[in-house]
């Protein structure tokens, strides 16, 4: 799975939007949408928000935890701890990238919310190279990595598959097993 992909699964994520226009409930093949009436928040996909935002029909309302003091007590809680922490959302970068690059007139802050993200992503990205790296070191067969996002799994995910590919080609070869085919006539 790459990038574009973790992405369109995190479109489908709701966001609450205000609309400025009237429309009855739209019947879907995901569900219900609506109805939409001016002024009255509504909860839709974010593909959806973000089409209406960029056709200038709704306002975006941020998610709750997309506030600078709840995304500093985010950044500053990953530091902290050696593990990695839950975050608000399982598709917290690629909801922050979207929103704040088609409705960042809508959210308060917008530059320091970027860069805490940011911070957070680099702190987390760091551990995964990290417990990667004691993963390789100790030739361990499985690894438990609790509370990452799909995005950071899938940033990792092809080198440290191609580094246990090489890893094993490597053990098999100094140490072949018994069920190994023999050279020998």
């Amino acid at each position: 799975m790459d990038s574009a992909e973790v992405e369109f699964l995190a479109e489908k994520e709701l966001v609450t939007i205000i609309p400025n226009f009237s429309l009855d409930k739209i019947y879907l093949i995901g569900g219900d949408l609506g109805p939409f009436n001016p002024g009255l928040p509504v909860e839709v996909p974010l593909w959806l928000a973000i089409n209406l935002k960029q056709r200038q029909k709704c306002r975006v309302i941020p998610p709750e935890w997309m506030d600078v003091e709840k995304l500093e007590e985010i950044r500053d809680q990953e530091r902290k701890e050696e593990t990695f922490t839950p975050m608000p959302s399982p598709y917290y970068m690629e909801l922050t990238k979207l929103l704040l690059n088609h409705a960042s007139d809508n959210i308060p802050k917008a530059d320091e919310i970027r860069t805490l993200i940011k911070d957070t992503w680099d702190t987390r990205i760091a551990k995964l190279r990290v417990s990667a790296d004691s993963f390789v070191k100790q030739q361990e067969a499985h690894a438990k990595l609790d509370n990452l996002t799909l995005m950071e799994i899938n940033t990792a995910g092809a080198f440290l598959t191609q580094a246990l590919n090489h890893m094993y080609k490597l053990r098999t070869n100094l140490h072949p097993g018994e069920s190994a085919p023999s050279q020998d006539f």
